[in-house]
């Protein structure tokens, strides 16, 4: 046990430099929002742990879930994945403070282990200084402030990171375990069933041994929970049949590309948070042919790949896409690697910048947007 924890204490000292530039950049934005918030009289907490999604989580946690469909648009809670709404009540019984604290401590709690996957990832792939910066550019994403949020993106990034490094090492217990957490807490967990589940087969096939375990486990979470809603509404597709109630159905892409030359090409006066989450996904799309192209792992490629067919190829509301693009840090490597090779000066710069950015984007979805993040 000693060793263990000898061990764990290095890792994260090893880790110390990117988990640290990542606090540093989410509390310059913490303090802006702060600033912000009671420059227009609003309170910092509500934002971030009350609003929009988290009060369903808050809700699913208090009550549970409903056992009926109805045809109210954008009113079952059933689309909403488990895990998350669960931490928050099992940790409420045994810590102090109103649950909304509890999930927005867990959140954050969340959002560091998530950076310090991220650093994994990087490090491992392309050594210590690409890790770090890495973390703090996926700390410094436009939608950043979403990580300090009662929301399932910090446990879900923190899932999918340490579950795809577990598989770079051939850890395919590790890998298929957290596979299943991350199909419990978001829809987008599929991404990450299909990434593992592929990797597993691939490594079954080529070498033997446990990849075939974890490629049968890692779906095992988000068709357990599809399946389960099914069974309570007891009709086959009463997961989709939710889905649909939200706006949310397959169009391969269709409703993106509208609204994308809607508000690219015609509209003349378009919000600038609709604007922002454009052009996340524009340059996510170019992320991801840099990543082909610089051959990243399969495993990375299968997840950032089916990530944003999800995302892009989703008919329904299209001003939460760039949140939902989040856990897809592999895309941000082509960035860091290059940032890694350039000179110290730059690197700080560019770092700086769009820390800041983030900051004062954070501040405008949270007090200006009228919309969810």
């Amino acid at each position: 046990m000693r060793r263990r924890g000898r061990a764990v204490g290095a890792a994260l000292g090893y880790a110390a430099p990117a988990l640290l530039g990542y606090l540093a950049v989410r509390l310059f934005a913490l303090l802006v929002l702060a600033r912000w918030a009671r420059l227009k009289g609003h309170g910092v907490w509500p934002a971030l742990a009350t609003s929009w999604d988290s009060r369903w989580y808050l809700d699913i946690a208090a009550h549970g879930y409903t056992d009926r469909l109805g045809t109210a648009m954008d009113a079952n809670n059933l689309a909403f994945f488990p895990l998350y709404p669960a931490l928050i009540r099992g940790l409420s019984t045994v810590a102090p403070g109103s649950a909304a604290s509890v999930g927005l401590v867990l959140a954050g709690c969340c959002s560091l282990v998530a950076a310090w996957g991220v650093f994994a990832v990087g490090d491992r792939l392309h050594g210590r200084r690409t890790g770090t910066v890495l973390a703090v550019l996926w700390g410094a994403l436009p939608v950043g402030a979403v990580q300090w949020m009662g929301y399932t993106e910090s446990l879900f990034t923190a899932l999918a990171a340490w579950s795809l490094y577990a598989v770079l090492g051939g850890r395919w217990g590790w890998a298929a375990g957290l596979a299943v957490a991350a199909g419990l807490t978001r829809p987008t967990g599929i991404a990450l069933a299909v990434a593992v589940t592929a990797a597993g087969i691939a490594a079954a096939v080529r070498d033997g041994g446990r990849g075939w375990r974890g490629a049968l486990v890692a779906p095992l979470g988000w068709l357990g929970y599809v399946g389960w809603v099914g069974a309570r509404l007891g009709r086959w597709d009463g997961y989709f049949a939710v889905q649909w109630l939200w706006r949310n159905e397959w169009d391969g892409g269709a409703h993106t590309l509208r609204e994308l030359r809607e508000l690219l090409a015609y509209d003349r006066t378009p919000q600038l948070f609709l604007v922002a989450v454009s052009a996340v996904l524009v340059l996510s799309t170019g992320l991801y042919a840099l990543c082909v192209a610089d051959r990243q792992p399969p495993v990375l490629l299968v997840f950032c790949g089916v990530l944003l067919l999800v995302v892009l190829g989703s008919g329904g509301v299209y001003f939460p896409r760039a949140r939902f693009l989040l856990p897809g840090f592999p895309l941000l490597l082509p960035v860091a690697t290059a940032l890694a090779r350039a000179r110290p000066a730059v690197t700080v710069l560019v770092l700086t910048g769009a820390g800041a950015c983030s900051a004062w984007l954070g501040g405008y979805m949270l007090l200006v947007w009228a919309g969810p993040p």
